[in-house]
């Protein structure tokens, strides 16, 4: 009697020496580098559309142009207010049923319209990590990054390297250093990240596995 293999969930990057974690295959490399770059792919991705200033923004947790590190389902998240009336919610590996189920519940009681759906398959994100990331983004993106103008928890969509992108500042705690998560459509995801790796070899960019550790329960 044969078995069958379980299924196998790819992001649309390649990953460098492949191991299977959380049921998807990511890159097992690390780098110690000041500037790395890092598929991060996997992480649960829910998008949610409603009112502009209604009771779904009080839901998620924050406004157009921010993004907030909160909890939903009992575990860790971070909200990004991505345009008006929409917000991706990024959550752990695996969890991407248990925030679709807890937003679903939540946005559907506040009796407004509102729409919430599970794009983690469907989508790319990579993390640009290090003190000289804004130099990185700054060949390919016309956004000032300047800390006063993007400053930690900055979110807004542009134009990076000619393909439409949601660019998050995202730190995280106690990093101490420039963190930046980009989330494009899944067919854009390897030519954003071969672009960043280009832009980035000046200033010694090294390619390294998700940083899921950040994302631990």
């Amino acid at each position: 009697m044969s078995s069958t293999a379980p299924a196998v969930a790819r992001s649309a990057i390649s990953p460098a020496d492949p191991v299977l974690r959380g049921g998807w295959e990511v890159s097992a490399r690390r780098s110690t580098a000041d500037l790395t770059l890092s598929d991060e792919s996997s992480l649960a991705k829910i998008l949610v559309r409603g009112g502009v200033n209604g009771a779904v923004r009080q839901v998620v947790g924050t406004r157009f142009g921010r993004a907030a590190r909160t909890e939903r389902a009992g575990h860790p998240v971070l909200a990004v207010g991505s345009g008006p009336g929409e917000w991706l919610v990024i959550g752990p590996t695996g969890t991407a049923r248990a925030l679709l189920e807890d937003l679903e519940s939540a946005a559907s009681g506040t009796g407004e319209f509102a729409s919430v759906l599970d794009v983690t398959h469907g989508r790319a994100l990579v993390r640009l990590r290090g003190r000289r990331s804004a130099d990185v983004l700054n060949k390919i993106c016309g956004i000032d990054l300047d800390d006063a103008s993007t400053p930690d928890g900055a979110a807004l969509r542009t134009s990076v390297a000619a393909v439409a992108t949601d660019l998050v500042r995202d730190d995280g705690p106690g990093a101490g250093e420039p963190s930046y998560l980009l989330h494009v459509e899944r067919s854009s995801g390897q030519h954003l990240f071969d672009v960043l790796l280009d832009a980035g070899a000046e200033f010694g960019i090294e390619v390294t596995g998700p940083e899921l550790d950040t994302w631990s329960e």
